[in-house]
């Protein structure tokens, strides 16, 4: 249900998998029902709160609190490759789909769960989001918010951890089968949010670890490196944002004066040298954002194509739907009448080929017959409320 899990089985569909999405047979995936998400709100089909994580899969309704949907799920599981749930463990016990119970019907099967605060310890019988274990608990909202900031800088939108995670999960899954073929032993293959979050501030908690303090965020506003006037953002004559990292500024310093049309700067004293440039940086970061801000943000991309430092236009979600470099890797790709972000993974320089996703129990005639079952054994299940 909801982002976490559902994005992991939408990025092993977009590699090709069979993914059946099991639904509750009468109320289905509650993400079926969000509607609004901030200033966005939607309306009728398709709707993308679904779509994202869901896309490329079949739906099949079951009611797995009765004995017959119970029993579906362990024929479903008998011949698959992996069962992938986000049911904490009393609900697991509860339904009869813990990893004894589904390895019981099929040994070889790949057990993968997401979870918030993962397996082991006092809370891992604790739900979550991503706003709480990834966003909060692990880390990245006390990380990007300054110093006196009412509040906490907010995640920038819905299920961001939950993707992030998800992709996590669906690469241990891979990494999983992989080792069943290569060893013919099976693993229960376990991701978090918490755990993810981490993973994901890695580099700051190995240096907070080290250095035994916080990562504190700039003030707003602020230029990015104190030692560094190529490493930072600049604001453009319309309001927009270049990002420049040049981690080297001594090796760029004169080829961007260049661009800028300041070739002056290059023989400039104050920025002969890495160390001059260092400690000349307010200096310089003040003659960049002057010129920077005389032109708007298109002539600047255009000016700096050339530039062999790295940088950046900053875009929001809508601009970046029209970035020529996103469109050219087809990292926003049609499923349906819906587009899409891609899974990142990229097999022979080829994007996936995506699949809307499925309308709720729309597959599960089709997946019943699948398992062998005759129409008057689904039409009793249909009767009996086990199957949608």
């Amino acid at each position: 249900m909801y982002g976490f899990v559902p994005s992991a089985g939408a990025v092993l569909a977009d590699w090709g998998a069979d993914v059946i999405k099991v639904e509750h047979a009468v109320t289905g995936d509650p993400q079926r029902g969000l509607r609004r998400v901030g200033p966005f709100v939607v309306e009728g089909e398709p709707n993308p709160n679904v779509e994202h994580a869901n896309r490329g899969k079949r739906s099949i309704g079951i009611d797995m609190s009765v004995a017959a949907g119970r029993e579906l799920i362990l024929q479903l599981a008998e011949g698959a490759d992996v069962f992938l749930t986000s049911f904490l463990p009393q609900a697991r016990v509860k339904f009869g789909i813990d990893v004894d119970d589904i390895r019981a019907v099929n040994p070889d099967i790949v057990y993968a769960r997401g979870s918030a605060l993962g397996p082991r310890g006092g809370e891992a019988d604790r739900g979550g989001y991503d706003m709480t274990a990834f966003w909060c608990r692990g880390g990245i909202a006390a990380t990007l918010t300054p110093p006196g900031m009412d509040g906490i800088v907010a995640p920038p939108g819905p299920a961001f951890g939950d993707t992030i995670s998800g992709t996590n999960l669906a690469g241990g899954i891979a990494a999983a089968l992989l080792q069943r073929e290569r060893t013919g032993a099976t693993s229960v293959v376990d991701v978090s949010l918490l755990g993810s979050g981490i993973w994901a501030l890695g580099h700051t908690v190995a240096l907070s670890a080290q250095q035994q303090q916080p990562m504190v965020a700039p003030a707003p506003g602020a230029h990015g490196a104190p030692t560094n006037p190529l490493s930072g953002l600049y604001a453009t004559a319309d309001g927009r944002y270049l990002s420049l990292v040049m981690l080297q500024p001594a090796k760029f310093w004169a080829e961007v004066c260049r661009h800028l049309d300041r070739p002056e700067l290059a023989e400039d004293a104050r920025f002969a040298d890495a160390a001059s440039i260092a400690e000349n940086t307010a200096a310089a970061v003040a003659v960049l954002r002057a010129v920077i801000a005389e032109r708007t943000l298109a002539e600047w991309s255009e000016r700096l194509a050339t530039l062999s430092g790295p940088w950046a236009p900053v875009q929001d979600s809508l601009q970046l739907l029209t970035d020529g470099q996103v469109r050219a890797n087809e990292y926003v790709v049609a499923a349906g009448e819906l587009e899409l972000a891609a899974s990142p993974v990229q097999f022979d320089a080829t994007a996936p080929q995506l699949q809307p996703g499925p309308e709720f129990a729309a597959q599960t005639e089709e997946i019943l017959l699948e398992l062998g079952l005759d129409w008057d054994r689904i039409t009793a299940l249909k009767i009996a409320g086990a199957v949608a």
